[in-house]
């Protein structure tokens, strides 16, 4: 059986991407198609060329107005597309394209602090300033609003008042790392 194909976006630094190219590393059965990032130089770009991973970067134009990005992932023929800290709102052409195949990471415990400018430390110091007890980490199917698709998993963390929006943001890394990988995989491998 040929393995199952994973695309994977981000904006910025990659450590998520990171985290899964070595998860699948040596996995068989899952191959990393391809990082596509909408920043030139996003720091996902140099963890790929260590990682010896195919990245390429794209405008927001051939993302949200042609249908040029749509056909390099219909290229690409992904079995799941992984949203890894990208920030920008997927088109509806796309997420028509691959219905229920777009899967999203998101640094809180939706529906609370989502939405359009709720990401890393946004997301954290609303945390902060609203003495919340716990925060955790979504992962969720997208659709065309932000944050707002089915939930397929979240794990939780304590917030204490010493907890420093830097402190929550190490938090919710962890639990990333730990937990992104496997749902993956487990959403690769269900029928």
């Amino acid at each position: 059986m040929a393995p199952k194909r994973i695309v994977l976006f981000a904006s910025g630094s990659g450590s998520n991407v990171e985290r899964i190219i070595r998860y699948f590393q040596d996995k068989p059965n899952v191959t990393i198609a391809m990082v596509l990032t909408n920043k030139s130089d996003a720091k996902v770009l140099e963890r790929c060329k260590t990682l010896k991973t195919s990245a390429l970067y794209f405008n927001r134009t051939a993302f949200a107005r042609t249908d040029g990005l749509l056909d390099v992932l219909k290229g690409l023929r992904p079995d799941l597309i992984v949203l890894a800290g990208f920030l920008l709102k997927v088109p509806e052409h796309i997420i028509q394209a691959f219905p229920n195949k777009i899967v999203n990471i998101h640094p809180a415990l939706l529906p609370k602090y989502g939405g359009k400018g709720m990401y890393g430390d946004h997301v954290h110091a609303a945390v902060k300033e609203n003495d919340e007890k716990e925060t955790g980490i979504t992962i969720h199917y997208v659709n065309e609003n932000y944050d707002e698709g089915a939930i397929i998993f979240q794990a939780t963390t304590a917030v204490v008042p010493e907890d420093t929006v830097a402190s929550i943001a190490q938090k919710i890394h962890r639990l990333e790392h730990a937990h992104f990988p496997k749902v993956i995989e487990t959403l690769l491998t269900t029928p």
